[in-house]
């Protein structure tokens, strides 16, 4: 499992200015200058929100779950409507 943060954090951090307004809106307390200084570093992010928010809210694995799901491509579901006549 550890290629796969790997892959999911050198994601995030090419998105990294993509995702900021995401991160931001999850936890508001991050300034803008922490975003600056976090640039897609999972320690920094990690550390940021912990100290921010307290470290037993946001455990490493619920800030990874969170990103990921912020980072995953917005799929567009499509429904057919069938309509059936009787005579």
């Amino acid at each position: 499992m550890g290629d796969r943060d790997d892959a999911v954090w050198s994601t995030l951090q090419g998105n990294w200015n993509q995702l900021k307004g995401k991160v931001r809106e999850k936890w508001g307390l991050l300034t803008n200058d922490d975003l600056e200084h976090i640039a897609g570093h999972k320690d920094r992010l990690v550390g940021k929100i912990q100290e921010r928010y307290g470290k037993t809210k946001w455990e490493e694995a619920n800030i990874e779950r969170e990103l990921r799901e912020m980072n995953q491509p917005i799929t567009t579901k499509t429904t057919t409507k069938t309509t059936t006549t009787t005579r």
